[in-house]
């Protein structure tokens, strides 16, 4: 009988009696800010955290950090082969994955006229075909493991168009759609797939934008790397019954303009 998202033996029983003791989480672009944010905070609660990342040398430190909670392994994951033996390896060295966080991501600036073909293509391999590579490659060790959980981190710019980074805006866009096409298919092995939607967080890729950009915002500063991964925690752990749901971290820009309309005034 097919499994229900969410359901014993993965989100409740198990998250409950021991939080992410004992699970095994891969989490994409980990040795970044929000990666690491997520990494850190996932080996807290009990996980063990493979760190996929191009970035050899920041991926072994916080590895060592995490002191055998974390092991480093390089992953492109804009490149198939590579997603199959790192699947493989992480099977055989530390069991079937029972959480994927697909945050690696890269931004290209300028205009569609100013990108090159080779630029757009780029931002596209890795934000949005490296989260499919990652969850096909994936899905057969969540079932194994009994069910579990994919957060894919979108953006803002996969809420709301941005000019000037029209490849990374599509690419989130995309990631949207896929992330519920893959909470459709997967639902019934117990898998459920969220997407996080992070606006001005402090990284090094809004490092060029000074505090004034987020003054407009309700909620008027920066978001932090350690409040999106609070929100990554939350979607595995707590929201059980969300699959294929769209979780907003934008300090309330989305909800319209903070400006009190009274024509009394």
């Amino acid at each position: 009988m097919a499994r229900e998202a969410g359901t014993p033996e993965w989100s409740q029983e198990a998250v409950l009696a021991g939080r992410l003791s004992e699970r095994v989480a891969i989490v994409t672009g980990g040795a970044g800010a929000i990666g690491a944010a997520v990494a850190r905070l996932l080996a807290s609660e009990g996980a063990t955290v493979v760190i996929a990342d191009v970035r050899d040398a920041e991926g072994a430190e916080l590895a060592a950090e995490l002191s055998g909670r974390a092991r480093n392994l390089r992953l492109d994951v804009s490149e198939e082969e590579g997603w199959r033996q790192a699947v493989a390896e992480v099977e055989r060295e530390l069991g079937p994955v029972s959480v994927l966080v697909n945050n690696a991501g890269v931004i290209a600036w300028g205009t569609m006229e100013e990108q090159s073909l080779e630029s757009f293509r780029r931002v596209i391999d890795v934000n949005l075909q490296g989260a499919w590579l990652g969850m096909r490659a994936v899905a057969p060790s969540l079932r194994r493991a009994g069910g579990g959980v994919i957060v894919n981190i979108s953006s803002l710019a996969g809420m709301t168009a941005y000019a000037g980074i029209g490849a990374y805006a599509a690419s989130k866009w995309a990631l949207r759609g896929l992330t519920k096409a893959a909470a459709l298919e997967l639902a019934p092995d117990g898998v459920r797939v969220c997407s996080v939607h992070p606006g001005t967080i402090r990284t090094p890729m809004t490092a060029g934008f000074d505090d004034s950009y987020a003054s407009g915002q309700p909620i008027p500063r920066f978001g932090e790397p350690e409040e999106v991964a609070r929100m990554v925690l939350f979607i595995i752990t707590d929201a059980t019954f969300s699959t294929g749901s769209e979780f907003v971290m934008d300090g309330g820009l989305l909800a319209g303009p903070p400006t009190v309309l009274n024509p009394a005034r």
